[in-house]
Order: structure tokens, then sequence, then C-alpha cells
């Protein structure tokens, strides 16, 4: 006998599964599914890399500007009552120079003619030397002087390197006063890095001229403008600065925006990154109260 056997309706002669068409549809579907995430991915790569910079440079430039604030708010400072002064040299007539040399000029000094405050040439970054009474330098360096002794310091700040620096002099040596001590180190060391600008302007008083005798500055100048203002009288009460700042990481931005810093022509930074400027003036107490106790 020969037995036919005869598929019943609810089994399919054929195997089912997915049609062509069908697996195009899943793998389009996964290729953006998949470029939505490594978009997402990306951005927020991006997203932190920015905040990072952003973070960065303004940690740098709250530390940049409350250091240089502690640092040039005592420029002319000289107490002749301070029991810690040391008194190798004549203090009277050093007390006389300090107040009068708060910003240093090239030509101040005997032994280091060249040093001195100076204009940046074509947005050049400028530099910075002043002089006060203290124990140590901007370094923190005493300069052979004992531990709590305060003498003539003299301090420069400059960038080199996309680094602004510090180092730090003795006065008296400079002024020819004592001898060169060839073992003290007056190489200057990094205060930040990232720093692509630095400009300062000075602010003036003129009691003889504005018949004003409160100490105030009545006009803010360049450091080459600063030698014919001090020579008629004039002295510097303020300073003003800016610098601009990179932030950390590569952060790629589609244009670079031009930044101007106090009087100078607005510059455009090179290169990859988030820059910012930061600016403060710093009344400089000492020699405003110096010039408020001159007689008009």
């Amino acid at each position: 006998m020969i037995v036919t056997h005869v598929p019943s309706q609810s089994q399919s002669p054929y195997q089912s599964g997915f049609t062509l068409i069908e697996l195009m549809i899943a793998l389009a579907l996964g290729l953006v599914i998949s470029g939505a995430v490594i978009q997402v991915m990306v951005s927020s790569r991006v997203t932190q890399g920015v905040n990072q910079a952003v973070t960065s440079v303004q940690e740098n430039g709250r530390f940049v500007i409350s250091r240089l604030r502690q640092d040039i708010l005592m420029t002319g400072r000289y107490d002749l009552l301070e029991p810690k002064l040391n008194n190798a040299v004549d203090v009277i007539e050093e007390a006389s120079f300090v107040q009068n040399h708060p910003i240093v000029l090239a030509g101040d000094f005997i032994s280091m003619p060249e040093l001195g405050t100076s204009q940046g040439n074509s947005g050049a970054s400028d530099s910075l030397v002043v002089g006060l009474q203290a124990s140590a330098d901007c370094r923190g360096n005493r300069l052979g002087y004992v531990q709590g002794d305060e003498f003539y310091v003299v301090n420069h700040y400059f960038v080199q390197d996309n680094a602004l620096r510090c180092r730090g002099f003795d006065g008296r040596v400079l002024r020819g006063k004592l001898p060169n001590n060839d073992l003290i180190d007056n190489n200057a060391e990094i205060i930040l890095d990232d720093v692509y600008s630095f400009q300062a302007l000075y602010g003036i008083t003129d009691s003889l001229l504005s018949g004003n005798n409160a100490g105030r500055p009545v006009r803010y100048v360049r450091a080459d403008e600063l030698g014919v203002f001090l020579a008629n009288g004039s002295q510097v009460v303020a300073l003003r600065f800016a610098l601009l700042l990179r932030g950390d990481g590569e952060v790629k931005l589609t244009t670079n925006r031009a930044h101007r810093l106090l009087n100078e022509a607005a510059v455009t930074p090179i290169g990859n990154g988030l820059f910012k400027p930061f600016e403060t003036t710093i009344t400089l107490r000492n020699m405003k109260n110096t010039m408020r106790n001159r007689k008009l």
C-alpha cells in the first residue's frame, strides 16, 4: 500500500525568514542609530574640551590677577620705622630713591642700566620693573639676607616663550651701594604658562599742574612716555595691566576672535585654543600717600 503524506494547512512547505528588503531596512536603521550615537559622543567630547578650556582659562586668570596684585600693590613702599629694615646702606637716601623711582626705567641703575620698564614694539608684550622694600623678591628669594630682614627689592615681570616670568634683584647692588655677589641667583622663574600678551599703562598724578593733592591719576600713559612726565614732576600712582591667556586643550574654533588689550591695536591669536583677556587696575597706595603728603 502506498501512503501519501498530505501537508496540513498549518504547516508551510517553505522555510520562513527575512526578505532582502527587510534586511536592507534593518541595516539602514542601524546605520542611522549608530551615526546618531557617534555624533552624540563626538559632541560630548567637544563640549567637554570647551568646558575644560573655559575652566582653566578662568582659573589661570584669577590666579595671575591675584598674584600680580599682591606683588605690585606695595610698589614704592619704604618704611624707615620698620625695625627689620637692614641698614647696611644709608636708608634715608635709599628711601628717597625708592619713593621717586617706584616704576624703574632704563638708566636708573649703575650696574644694570638696561634694566627698566619698557613698551613692547608693534603690539609685543610690555616689560614691568618695580621697586619696593620687602623681605624677599617676587620668587620668594631673600638674595643673601637673613630671614626677616627687609631691603630694597627690584622685581622684573616680562613674557618670554608664551610664559609670564619674574626675576628679582637686590636694588642696593644694582645702585652700586653693595658689592655684587656672584652666588646670588637672579634667573627668571615662570609665574604662568600660556600667556600670549602682557600690556600695561601707568596712571600719573601731577599736583602742581592739576592743583589737586588727592594723589589720583590724571591720565594713563605708556611706558615710553613715562620718562618725560617723571622728569617734569609727575609720579605713577596707579597701574593698569591686561593679559591675554589661552585655556588648556586644543579647542578648534571656526573663527579666531580679535582681542584688544588697553590702548594696543586688536590682535588675532594664531593657533587653536580658547583665548580670553583679563584686565585690572591697581592703586599704588604707597605712592598715592607720598604724593598726597607733598605740598602743592
